[in-house]
């Protein structure tokens, strides 16, 4: 199966970027409109106003990254300082994991360069790769790496399901997602580690099948993040998803076939499925299935997104759950520092 690899224009001459970091290039200009909340405003006015919220601060016309989802559900605190100083560089584990991914979609994704010259090319490249990833999961009954975005509990969110499965479940087929993360020591996760994973393939559940029962409201999309429906598509664009079989001249025709797509796919199924395997040789350390909770998952969401919105001040970790403190770049600066057993 062949992906678009979408690449900027303007990014270096032998650079081929992968399409979450064209996407994270890409930025869209705000719109006047967004702008001009504080045009005219006397300067104790401006004083005067309440505090952004984080979103506004942090994620002003973007979606919410599942990441940025399970990041703050593992450590609030932590996730403002990630927001307010930057992310800390990538440990070496961290580095054996994404390669790992990167292997594994190579298994059964084929990467194909196409510049892109706008948001909205970008995001015309992001549904492509979703009609090509779910007609290979039809066909082939595996997918890997699908683009998936929808709106949870009023805010967008946007994520790529590590892996898609079809399985037989009574006499019907229905997809079954899976995620595998990769450990540096033979050991079985913590319940926090299972917790975080379990809120990570739920939220690509519930993403997934909202854009299914074609719950993707499109006017809203088209506004939340500035885009302009009967935007005319490059040469290049137009010509990778004639290739696939498509005739597309504005991004509201790939659009188009993208919720066409969504209409033809099965629900996926209840239960999940996080697989650990070792980083040093790839052996299996565990497979662990579980349900689908609906009310659980909303009270996680409401919970998070409590916290982009600015309803509660950031959360330290749980008394029992101090162990993660050890793996934080911001300890130092931590709050939670100063109750921390001294040796």
């Amino acid at each position: 199966m062949a992906l678009i690899d979408a690449a900027l224009a303007a990014a270096a001459a032998g650079a081929r970027p992968l399409l979450s970091a064209a996407a994270r290039r890409a930025a869209v200009p705000l719109s006047r409109a967004a702008c001009s909340a504080t045009d005219g405003l006397a300067a104790g006015d401006i004083e005067d106003a309440p505090p952004r919220s984080r979103l506004a601060r942090f994620r002003e016309r973007r979606a919410l990254a599942v990441t940025d989802i399970t990041a703050t559900g593992w450590c609030e605190k932590q996730m403002e300082f990630v927001l307010e100083r930057g992310k800390p560089e990538k440990t070496a584990a961290m580095r054996v994991g994404s390669d790992r991914h990167a292997q594994l979609e190579q298994e059964v994704v084929e990467r194909v360069d196409v510049a892109i010259r706008s948001a909205e090319e970008l995001w015309a490249v992001k549904f492509m790769n979703f009609i090509v990833g779910t007609n290979q999961l039809l066909f082939e009954g595996i997918t890997r790496e699908i683009p998936v975005i929808g709106v949870v509990e009023g805010s967008w969110i946007s994520g790529i399901i590590d892996e898609i499965q079809m399985a037989t479940v009574g006499v019907s087929l229905q997809p079954m997602l899976v995620d595998t993360k990769t450990r540096s020591t033979r050991t079985v996760p913590s319940e926090a580690q299972k917790r975080n994973g379990r809120l990570q393939l739920m939220c690509y559940k519930y993403l997934w099948d909202n854009l299914i029962a074609e719950k993707f409201p499109a006017d809203n999309f088209f506004s939340h993040f500035n885009l302009d429906p009967n935007y005319l598509l490059s040469d290049d664009v137009k010509g990778y998803i004639s290739s696939l079989g498509f005739d597309a001249k504005t991004f509201e025709d790939v659009l188009k076939y993208f919720k066409v797509t969504c209409h033809t796919l099965p629900r996926s199924q209840e239960q999940l499925l996080l697989r650990y395997e070792l980083q040093e040789d790839h052996s299996l350390l565990e497979e662990y299935r579980f349900t689908y909770d609906a009310r659980w998952f909303r009270d996680q969401i409401q919970d998070v997104l409590s916290f982009w919105t600015g309803s509660h001040e950031p959360k330290l970790v749980a008394e029992e759950e101090m162990w993660k403190c050890r793996f934080c770049k911001f300890v130092s600066s931590c709050p939670m520092n100063a109750s921390m057993p001294r040796c």
